[in-house]
């Protein structure tokens, strides 16, 4: 198989960055997966933090993952891939000194670029599903993860949500953008109206995580706001989890009980016993 140093692929994410193009996202979950992306021409490939947590854990994306455990899956992927790979580092599994350590790792994984949002995690007590910290602190993580990069091809993006309110993402972007990261991206968007409001007030590449949204589809569109990478979800990955079942199932001879891949993520990863848990612990709200 062909392969490519880290350096360049790192250089090829950062082209993609300063294109005038869309580009969408292959969802990597594995090493497979990465070279199959790779070898159908996907510009750039992402490793969720959803995903990692399904595959390594076998449980919810409710930061239960570790740092060690999401590195060992990105340096599977990383050791193999041909495609620049974004790594979904949530909130860079704790404060701005743990955050430093989590740029450390991934970029030394063979990883182009990761992500760090500005979402609470994990939940805390009494919280609610999505809670955002202070601007302040986020601003602080931001400019520790710059810090930590040693490689200046490395990039580094700060996600945000796009639904705690227009003035209110405007401004974590702005500040965001301000410490010098090399993209923003955006979650929650909910269709062209919504963008073209808070697009224009951000003076640089766009990341954009839609999960498919029908609303958003026009990528000539999304490139003249500015958005240079769209994440469409990780479709690719649930029907791999569906092929298992069905294989497993008809090697069974089980012709009942079929389940569709939302119904068989939420089954095998204790999607429910884990909100149980939640309510009950954390007396965390919806």
């Amino acid at each position: 198989m062909h392969r490519v140093s880290p350096t360049r692929l790192r250089e090829a994410f950062r082209a993609l960055l300063k294109s005038d193009a869309c580009y969408h996202c292959a969802s990597v979950f594995d090493p497979m997966s990465a070279r199959m992306a790779g070898d159908l021409g996907f510009e750039a490939g992402i490793l969720g933090g959803s995903v990692a947590s399904l595959e390594v854990l076998g449980a919810p994306d409710i930061a239960l993952i570790t740092l060690t455990e999401f590195v060992e899956q990105a340096t599977r992927i990383g050791r193999v891939a041909s495609l620049p790979v974004i790594a979904d580092a949530d909130h860079g599994y704790g404060n701005a000194l743990n955050v430093m350590r989590t740029v450390t790792e991934l970029e030394h994984c063979g990883i182009a670029a990761l992500t760090i949002e500005d979402t609470i995690l994990p939940a805390r007590f009494g919280g609610k599903a999505v809670d955002l910290i202070g601007i302040d602190e986020a601003v602080g993580k931001l400019r520790a993860a710059l810090e930590a990069r040693i490689d200046p091809t490395f990039s580094i993006l700060a996600r945000t949500n796009a639904g705690s309110g227009l003035e209110e993402t405007i401004a974590r972007a702005q500040a965001y953008q301000a410490t010098g990261v090399d993209g923003i991206c955006l979650v929650g968007i909910e269709d062209f109206d919504h963008l073209e409001q808070i697009a224009p007030h951000i003076d640089g590449p766009l990341m954009l995580i839609t999960y498919g949204n029908p609303k958003l589809r026009d990528s000539d569109r999304l490139a003249s706001l500015g958005v240079r990478i769209v994440v469409d979800g990780h479709t690719a990955y649930y029907a791999a989890l569906k092929a298992t079942y069905d294989c497993l199932r008809e090697q069974r001879q089980i012709a009942t009980g079929e389940l569709g891949p939302k119904a068989l993520v939420a089954k095998y990863s204790d999607a429910d016993q884990y909100r149980a848990w939640a309510r009950d612990f954390l007396h965390l709200k919806d």
